[in-house]
C-alpha cells in the first residue's frame, strides 16, 4: 500500500513542468523559507517572550529531532522509491537512506513546537508549508508515504521532549528571550 500511494503522488511528477518546478522548490527552499520565518519571530511585537520561547522550542525540536533521525539511520536502511522502481525521480539522486524523511522531521518539528506553545495562527500557517514540504517529497520522487511519516513522527518527539525539558519562564528561558 505504501508503494502504491506513493506511485500514485509522483506520477504526474515529469508531465507538468511548472508543477515540478514549484514542487522541487518547495522542496528545495521550504525548509530554509521555514527557519526564516521561526528566526523573524524573534522581533514580533505581541506575546512576545511566549512567542520567542516557542522559536527556540522550535530550534531546539528542529535539531533534536533531525538527531532521533541519524540514530535510526544507524538501524533502518531503507531504499529510496526511486531505487526501487517506485517512483520517477525530479531532482539529483539522494546519498543515504529513505527512512525517516529528514525534510518532515524538521518542518514538523517546528509545527509542533509552536501548536504546543498555543500560537493557532502561526501553528496553521507553518502547517500549510509543512504540509507542501512533506507532499512535495513524495511528488519528486524521493521518498516513500511512510519515510514522510516516520519524519513527522521524530519532529513531534523533538518537539515532546524539548516541551518538557524546556519550560517557558525557568532561568535559561528568561536569560535566552531577553537577549535582544
Amino acid at each position: 500500500m505504501d508503494a502504491t500511494l506513493t506511485h500514485w503522488i509522483n506520477a504526474t511528477a515529469g508531465l507538468h513542468p511548472a508543477l515540478d518546478k514549484a514542487m522541487i522548490d518547495v522542496s528545495q527552499i521550504g525548509v530554509p523559507l521555514m527557519v526564516l520565518a521561526v528566526v523573524v519571530q524573534w522581533w514580533a511585537k505581541a506575546d512576545r517572550y511566549h512567542v520567542r520561547h516557542a522559536a527556540l522550542s522550535a530550534g531546539l525540536a528542529f535539531l533534536l529531532g533531525l538527531a532521533i533521525n541519524q540514530l535510526i539511520l544507524l538501524f533502518v536502511h531503507r531504499v529510496r522509491p526511486y531505487d526501487a522502481g517506485v517512483t520517477h525521480l525530479l531532482i539529483a539522486p539522494s546519498a543515504d537512506w529513505s527512512f525517516p524523511s529528514d525534510h518532515a522531521t524538521a518542518s514538523i518539528a517546528i509545527v509542533a513546537a509552536f501548536a504546543m506553545q498555543a500560537l493557532p495562527r502561526r501553528t496553521l500557517a507553518l502547517f500549510i508549508v509543512a504540509f507542501l514540504i512533506c507532499w512535495s517529497r513524495i511528488y519528486i520522487g524521493t521518498h516513500y508515504i511512510t519515510d514522510v511519516v516516520g519524519g513527522a513522527v521524530t519532529g513531534i518527539l523533538g518537539a515532546v521532549v524539548v516541551r518538557m525539558a524546556y519550560r517557558q519562564n525557568s532561568r535559561l528561558d528568561n536569560l535566552v528571550t531577553k537577549i535582544l
